[in-house]
């Protein structure tokens, strides 16, 4: 009963809804139709007021006073009753505006008029004429204003009846509506919420919005799924705090993975610190990140990858002293910093400002409390890192600085080979030269025997041998020279450069001069050994063949590696095929010691202008983890 009741008063509801529109339309066509129909017969009304305006102006001069006083009486009533209006005919005038100051006017006129016409000396018959005229014309324009009205009521009725349909339309989709709204959805949603359900989706709710039967089933339904949930509740929280836990870790795995297979596959530091910038700057979603490599004493910091920095802050913040702006900043205890740039922290380097960053994230790069270097992030917006982020930033640093140190004991290996074929080369000198020196003695010895005594035979047979022996000796030596190696300082190869120019100073006689260039990262141990070597060659050759007075030395750390030897002697022509065969020679170490490194070697010389030998070498032969010192920009000249 209850559920009838309630789904009867809403079907009564809308019924009575739809009755009382019915009602208020059918109200309205009617007033409109007897505001139509009064306003028809007050046309009419006009019209007999048009008639006894002409009867009156006719008879005016041949009717007895008490006529026309009864014609004028007739008048008077036919204006009051447009005036007043009669609801039982019905007659009514669709006062506007414009119709009342019509109406006004002709009682105005007539007032004046009739009071003429009824005066002791009226007007001549040509005169009533041309007032009655005038009069008239006065009331047609009365009419035409409720003509006017009768017309836009017209309208309005046909707009109505055009409304009429559309609410018969409207009705009949609203009655289809409100049924699907009122029984049909209900049902739907229902039937989708249990299909939901046996679905396995727990957390399905309805909204009960009705208090009837349909709101009584939904919240029903809703206690059910309640209940159906609640007994899986804790099951399902556990296994998305489990699953998130492992959704995280698995990023940070994902990550760590991709820095470790980099550093694996990494040849070098470039390749190394280039891969691990791109990495993490999209872990972190910064707009820029670079890394720094700082000397021992973390005095300098010089750019080893950037990814996403501006070409502009790559160029003037190459080499940064430690101090001058927020990279690099020295620490006791190094540790994450997040630094927000603002226009009145004092700089005096405001590039990352004016670039457009504002919030600049440095992580120390160490090992062994030991600072290598910096990773800095840089963003265009305000950031927080949030413990798991800074955790995973922190660890993925310790990997390059781990990466580092491998390449590090790649190096000293190689510093190694090189300590062992010095080992190889002293044994040859034990083994081959210096035999052929104990030779010589013994030869010498018996030469001066047999000139003491006189013996040509002797002594011819001994110098002989000796110029065998000298011979076999200097090719021996001349063998050894190709392949002999010489310690470099593991720091930076100035100081062996400088060595080099002091002995060849002492031994030629000649003026030297070393020009050192640029900030830029040291040259890896084994390369500082060929390139000395190659330095060295050329100025054997300047030694031999140059007959110079002075010698200059130029070496440019940046934007590579570049080492000039240019001396002032006579010169030759590079084109000409005929030339000495030790220079040959001392030219062919050069190119195979350079092609060994990846270095190429370029020889410019022309007739009494002196020669230039150019050594220019590749970035990836720069300073392996185990060389972080930087030496100052000595441009100006350290003569020997």
């Amino acid at each position: 009963m209850r559920k009838t009741r309630t789904l009867t008063t809403k079907l009564l509801a809308m019924g009575l809804g739809f009755l009382l529109v019915a009602i208020a339309s059918i109200g309205l066509t009617l007033w409109i139709a007897w505001q139509l129909e009064g306003s028809a017969a007050a046309v009419n009304e006009a019209g007999r007021l048009r008639m006894h305006t002409l009867r009156l102006a006719m008879a005016l001069p041949n009717e007895p006073l008490p006529e026309l006083q009864r014609r004028v009486r007739q008048f008077n009533a036919s204006l009051e009753l447009l005036r007043a209006g009669d609801p039982r005919r019905p007659l009514y005038v669709p006062w506007s505006h414009k119709s009342r100051a019509r109406f006004e006017a002709i009682r105005t006129t007539w007032a004046v008029l009739h009071r003429q016409w009824l005066s002791s000396s009226p007007p001549g018959a040509a005169a009533v004429l041309v007032q009655a005229d005038a009069f008239v014309a006065r009331m047609d324009g009365f009419v035409d204003a409720i003509e006017v009205e009768i017309a836009r009521w017209t309208a309005v009725l046909h707009l109505f009846q055009l409304f009429l349909v559309a609410v018969a339309i409207a009705a009949a989709v609203a009655f289809m509506a409100i049924s699907y709204l009122v029984v049909l959805s209900p049902v739907a949603l229902l039937q989708q919420a249990l299909s939901r359900i046996r679905q396995g989706d727990l957390r399905t709710r309805l909204e009960v919005q009705s208090n009837d039967e349909f709101g009584q089933l939904t919240e029903g339904f809703n206690l059910m799924a309640r209940a159906m949930q609640i007994s899986h509740a804790d099951l399902e929280s556990k296994v998305r705090e489990k699953t998130a836990s492992i959704e995280i870790k698995n990023q940070r795995l994902a990550a760590l993975y991709e820095v470790s297979a980099q550093a694996s596959e990494a040849s070098n530091l470039e390749v190394l610190a280039q891969g691990f910038v791109r990495q993490v700057r999209s872990v972190s979603g910064a707009d820029a990140a670079v890394v720094r490599w700082s000397d021992e004493g973390n005095e300098r910091y010089v750019i080893l990858a950037t990814d996403g920095l501006p070409s502009t802050m790559v160029d003037e913040e190459q080499c940064l002293q430690a101090g001058s702006c927020f990279c690099g900043q020295p620490q006791r205890k190094p540790a994450a910093r997040v630094i927000p740039i603002v226009p009145s922290t004092p700089m005096f380097l405001p590039h990352c400002h004016e670039a457009g960053y504002q919030t600049l994230v440095a992580l120390p790069v160490q090992v062994h409390q030991r600072v290598l270097g910096e990773l800095n992030l840089f963003f265009r917006s305000p950031v927080e890192l949030t413990p798991d982020m800074r955790e995973l930033l922190e660890a993925m640093v310790r990997h390059l600085a781990s990466s580092m140190e491998g390449l590090r004991a790649a190096a000293l290996e190689r510093e190694a080979a090189v300590a062992e074929e010095r080992g190889m080369l002293a044994r040859e000198l034990h083994d081959s030269i210096a035999q052929s020196l104990a030779f010589l003695k013994i030869q010498t010895q018996l030469l001066r025997d047999a000139v003491a005594k006189g013996n040509i035979a002797a002594r011819e047979r001994s110098m002989a041998e000796l110029d065998v022996g000298v011979r076999e000796c200097y090719a021996d030596v001349r063998e050894l020279l190709v392949h002999f190696r010489t310690r470099t300082s593991a720091e930076d190869i100035e100081a062996a450069l400088r060595t080099t120019l002091s002995k060849f100073e002492h031994q030629t006689g000649m003026a030297t001069q070393l020009t050192m260039q640029g900030h830029g990262l040291p040259l890896a141990p084994d390369v500082q050994v060929q390139a000395l070597h190659i330095v060295q060659e050329a100025l054997s050759n300047v030694r031999k063949h140059a007959q110079a007075s002075r010698v200059q030395l130029r070496a440019y750390r940046h934007p590579h590696w570049r080492i000039e030897v240019q001396d002032d002697g006579v010169g030759f022509d590079v084109t000409d095929h005929p030339m000495p065969d030790s220079l040959h020679v001392g030219l062919g170490i050069m190119r195979e010691r350079a092609l060994g490194i990846g270095a190429r070697v370029h020889l410019q010389s022309a007739p009494g202008e002196g020669t230039t030998v150019t050594i220019e070498l590749a970035p990836s032969v720069l300073a392996r983890p185990m060389l972080p010192a930087l030496r100052g920009d000595n441009d100006g000249l350290a003569p020997h």
